[in-house]
């Protein structure tokens, strides 16, 4: 049988190439809503799940990667086809020789399965759907949550809305986690970064609803935006709305740089901290208790 990566969407072969951490391409399997990742901070391949396809996302993160970003919404999904993908693609991660083929020795291991992909992924309106099957199809392939736990990439902006506290709710009855984008404490900051207008307050209690449902990890980008670093005001504030959550709800940090080239307008205007700094900021977050995890 052939290879589920090897088929794309409309019957047409695609080509895959070995996998980096610098190439988060969606396009690699040929499929419409799985590809692989090989994550930096995951220690592995994770495999993603795209629910958002056509490039919609309700933020525009001046750090993004997706090519082609707009403004919007995931697209209708089909569920059918996210199921026979991942299947497909399981099997052969699992059952064939696809590992070796394009994953470096070392990583190849299977380390997550994770909603993200090129938008806000809890957007989708079968997003509480897309959840269970991804938990049934786990515990078909005989993965445990411990070994290959489900995790949710996700701005959180949309944890007001039942449907999306369902999802998430389901998440973590499935051992799963929320790894919940917090990159700046004030409203300026939030829209400078982020592209959108939120109050710290409302960004603060989402993040609180969210560790009541599933243990959550704040996910936070830190970089210089026109050759400054981020000030001892902007980190003071960033530590403010995180107490504003409650610090003790949370799992920690996973403070990371820019990796690969952002493909938005404001591109130009980033450039990465040095390990020395990134390490120096997670020092100030330990020291509030929390556990943080560097990713330069």
């Amino acid at each position: 049988m052939n290879s589920s990566v090897e088929r794309a969407a409309g019957g047409a072969a695609a080509q895959p190439v070995a996998l980096t951490i610098r190439n988060h391409d969606r396009d690699l399997a040929g499929l419409t809503y799985v590809y692989p990742v090989l994550s930096r901070r995951a220690g592995g391949v994770s495999v993603g799940i795209n629910l958002n396809p056509n490039n919609a996302c309700n933020w525009h993160c001046a750090y993004c990667q997706v090519p082609g970003l707009v403004r919007g919404k995931a697209p209708e999904i089909d569920l059918a086809r996210l199921e026979d993908e991942l299947r497909g693609f399981l099997g052969d991660l699992i059952h064939g020789d696809w590992m070796a083929r394009f994953v470096p020795e070392g990583l190849r291991v299977i380390r997550d399965i994770a909603f993200s992909g090129n938008g806000e992924p809890t957007s989708a309106s079968v997003f509480p759907e897309a959840v269970a099957l991804v938990a049934r199809l786990r515990d078909e392939f005989g993965l445990s949550s411990a070994a290959v736990p489900l995790r949710l990439i996700t701005n959180g902006s949309l944890l007001v809305q039942a449907r999306v506290q369902d999802g998430v709710r389901l998440l973590g009855e499935a051992g799963g986690e929320v790894w919940f984008k917090v990159d700046g404490g004030t409203a300026e900051t939030i829209e400078r970064i982020n592209g959108v207008r939120l109050e710290p307050g409302a960004v603060a209690r989402n993040l609180a609803r969210c560790a009541q449902l599933c243990p959550t990890w704040v996910q936070t980008c830190m970089f210089r935006w026109d050759g400054e670093a981020p000030s001892v005001a902007e980190l003071d504030a960033y530590l403010g709305l995180l107490e504003a959550a409650g610090i003790g709800a949370l799992q920690g940090v996973l403070l990371y740089g820019i990796a690969r080239q952002s493909m938005q307008p404001e591109a130009v205007r980033l450039t990465p901290l040095t390990a020395d700094e990134l390490e120096a900021i997670a020092a100030r977050m330990r020291k509030k208790g929390l556990t943080v995890r560097v990713s330069p």
